[in-house]
């Protein structure tokens, strides 16, 4: 950056030889020296503006990549209710587009700092030396530029924010209705879907073209002083070299000075609004990093190898933000091995009971304990390791099916993913597809049908051999026939494992070593399955409400087959 900036300043002091001694003077040799020297601070230049660019840049890069490194670390050790909080084209937009107007700012203001900066001191050194009067005149009307371009500055500072803010509302629109396409195809929901698009659109563009106003409002400023300035330069410059007080050389020498100064100058102006637009960006993106995480380690949280599998909830209490009480007193206690099922309304609270064995969230009060230790006084992440979920909301990543399966077990051998897609009824689907295993399946498995992702996140939990095993709804996508298969590899998966199963079709858990009634976040009964069904209760409600529905459904089958 010295060396560019000293380049720079040096053909402007040049002019003072060239002027006078090549062109006043006639000499020949000052006319070979001036020009050879011309030559060689050029290429100087150009060598060292290209090492200063190349490392200037790698600085930058190199800190705004750390900066989304850590962004993308804090997200991911974020609480799930951060989440809930924040929709995912919000995030993506801040990891994207906001990050990406901090790398701007940054090279900026590095370059800034350093070259325009060094060019300016050196090109004003070169004036201060040629008439420091003159040098002090020539910018006695720039400090006049202060407060309406600090005006400027605040100014684009919340046309940013509130450019960012639009952008990122148009982030989620676009990943709502690309991710939701099918639903608002079927319910003819395009033109609704443009229409607030457009809107976003054409907000933004009203913004950015706001932006592009406050911004070049500089430019007229900065105009009418760099004017200014050479009027009086010319005017009292111009009367010293008629009176012959100063050389045509030396005048000239300033005059190159003064206008290579003027560029430095303007870029340091622009980076003020620049500048605004970074830190705009920037308190979003610290924003999001200053939220610390509720659900951590505690201070002495242990490391299990591998659990045995008995667990007890305690009295557990739990709302969501502060709400109604979504859990009011639940106890139950699990022996290692035992399959226990949870039934009762959509909304009781037997999700949130998973939840809460993840760790995704804290109770309010009570306490769950996996082989009598508090899970709270776990490490999370071995925690999770003694957990292997199947839920009714399958995740798959856009990846092949065998990276899909082996997710959580990364070493697993071809041969195990395999066995693992076997049990779980999914082998066979696999090996017809045009290139098996290593078959994309789509963002969320969208390739793939309904049973077919069901059956790989299936498969991936049993690869995970977890001692374990959650299943949330984990057949509900299934057609009869493949339940059928699955539901024996489940059984087998199941044995000699803790299991807690959430399912709506009652017929699937009727071979639980126990079935936990809930209702509004209470045990209501418990019991096996012939045991509740003698009592009478709400689970015999549900069986015969259930039952009764299916057999109707399986007459009306018949009537329709024989007619």
């Amino acid at each position: 950056m010295i060396v560019v900036a000293a380049s720079t300043a040096s053909l402007a002091f040049l002019m003072e030889t060239i002027l006078d001694d090549v062109f006043t003077a006639r000499d020949k040799t000052s006319l070979y020296i001036a020009a050879s020297t011309v030559m060689g601070l050029f290429l100087l230049k150009g060598i060292a503006t290209y090492g200063q660019t190349v490392i200037m840049s790698l600085v930058g890069q190199s800190i705004l990549a750390d900066l989304q490194k850590r962004m993308f670390d804090h997200l991911t050790r974020a609480d799930l209710s951060f989440f809930h909080n924040h929709p995912t084209g919000g995030l993506i937009a801040h990891f994207i587009n906001d990050v990406e107007k901090m790398r701007g700012t940054v090279a900026g203001v590095i370059t800034a700092i350093g070259r325009d900066t060094l060019t300016l001191i050196f090109l004003v050194g070169v004036m201060f030396y040629q008439d420091w009067i003159l040098t002090l005149a020539s910018f006695f009307a720039f400090p006049t530029a202060i407060w309406p371009l600090v005006n400027i500055g605040k100014k684009m500072r919340k046309v940013s924010a509130n450019t960012q803010k639009e952008i990122g509302l148009l982030t989620i629109l676009l990943n709502e209705v690309f991710r939701d396409i099918r639903h608002v195809k079927s319910y003819g929901m395009e033109a609704h879907e443009r229409g607030r698009a457009s809107i976003l659109i054409e907000q933004i563009f009203n913004l950015v073209f706001k932006a592009a106003r406050t911004k070049a409002a500089a430019y007229p400023i900065m105009e009418t002083l760099g004017g200014t300035a050479i009027v009086i330069v010319i005017c009292y410059g111009g009367w010293q070299v008629i009176e012959g007080t100063r050389t045509t050389g030396t005048f000239f020498s300033f005059v190159t000075a003064l206008l290579l100064a003027y560029d430095p100058v303007k870029k340091l102006v622009n980076l003020n609004a620049q500048l605004q637009e970074g830190l705009a960006a920037s308190e979003r993106v610290f924003r999001i990093l200053n939220i610390e995480p509720t659900i951590v380690d505690s201070e002495n949280a242990r490391v299990i190898q591998r659990a045995n599998g008995d667990i007890s909830f305690n009295d557990l209490y739990f709302s969501y933000k502060k709400a109604a009480p979504i859990l009011a007193g639940i106890s139950m206690s699990i022996a290692a091995g035992e399959t226990v099922a949870l039934v009762g309304y959509s909304g009781a609270g037997k999700t949130t009971i998973l939840n809460l064995l993840s760790r995704f969230f804290d109770p309010d009060s009570g306490s769950i304990l996996l082989d009598n230790i508090d899970i709270r006084d776990i490490k999370i992440t071995s925690l999770r390791n003694q957990v292997a979920l199947v839920s009714q909301d399958i995740s798959l990543f856009n990846d092949t099916i065998a990276a899909n399966i082996s997710y959580g077990s990364p070493n697993a051998s071809p041969f195990e993913i395999a066995s693992a897609a076997e049990n779980a009824a999914a082998h066979n689907f696999i090996s017809e597809l045009p290139n098996g295993y290593d078959t994309i399946v789509g963002e969320n498995g969208v390739k793939l049908s309904g049973g077919q992702r069901q059956r790989v996140a299936i498969a991936r939990a049993m690869l995970k051999d977890a001692p374990v095993l959650l299943l949330d709804e984990a057949t509900s996508s299934l057609d009869s026939e493949s339940e059928k298969a699955v539901q024996n590899a489940l059984f087998e998966l199941m044995r000699n494992r803790t299991t807690i199963v959430i399912a709506h079709r009652l017929s699937t858990i009727q071979s639980a070593d126990r079935i936990y009634v809930i209702e509004e976040g209470r045990i209501a009964e418990s019991g096996c399955h012939i045991e509740l069904l003698k009592r009478g209760g709400l689970y015999a409600k549900l069986h015969d409400i259930q039952f009764s529905a299916e057999t109707e459904q399986m007459v009306d089958n018949n009537n329709r087959a024989q007619s």
